[in-house]
């Protein structure tokens, strides 16, 4: 019986002796979420709708640290026409909003090429407190000349729009 308890305490002292190091070196590798940003942007871009000649452009962002219900999420993006910057705003905040994306309005002047800014800022509800910023371009690989200056079809349906001409 002795036999037994002193292995036992030996297999204990060996699995305490192996498992701490183990945990420390884990607790030092480890990712603060305090370091983290609110937002990590996943994607983002041109989109070019031929069908009813729409251009815009956007991004997909994932949360990173639980934001408060009722935050604000702001984007201002670079009009290619050389107007002022488009302005966007978005509620989100809760265990739910995990993902979102966001767009700007409709735009036209987009060249091939050329990097257009887009600012984002995370405000609190209040809108009191600034809480994280970020800026960033996105790049067209194709002009905007090549969408049509009318939609090609009308309705909910592929009905030739009249005013399309050709």
């Amino acid at each position: 019986m002795i036999e037994k308890l002193v292995s036992l305490k030996g297999l204990v002292l060996v699995a305490v002796v192996l498992l701490v190091p183990l945990f420390a070196l884990g607790w030092l590798t480890r990712e603060d979420p305090a370091d983290k940003p609110y937002l990590r942007i996943v994607g983002g871009g041109f989109i070019f709708n031929y069908r009813v000649s729409d251009v815009y452009y956007g991004f997909t962002a994932i949360v990173q640290k639980p934001l408060p219900t009722g935050t604000i999420v702001e984007a201002e993006f670079e009009d290619p026409a050389g107007g002022t910057m488009h302005t966007v705003r978005q509620r989100i905040g809760g265990p739910e909003m995990a993902k979102f994306a966001m767009r700007s309005p409709s735009v036209r002047g987009v060249e091939a090429g050329k990097p257009y800014n887009v600012a984002i800022r995370v405000f609190d509800r209040d809108e009191k407190h600034l809480l994280w910023q970020d800026d960033m371009q996105f790049t067209s690989q194709i002009s905007d000349a090549v969408v049509p200056d009318a939609p090609l079809t009308v309705g909910p349906g592929y009905a030739r729009n009249p005013n399309a001409g050709g």
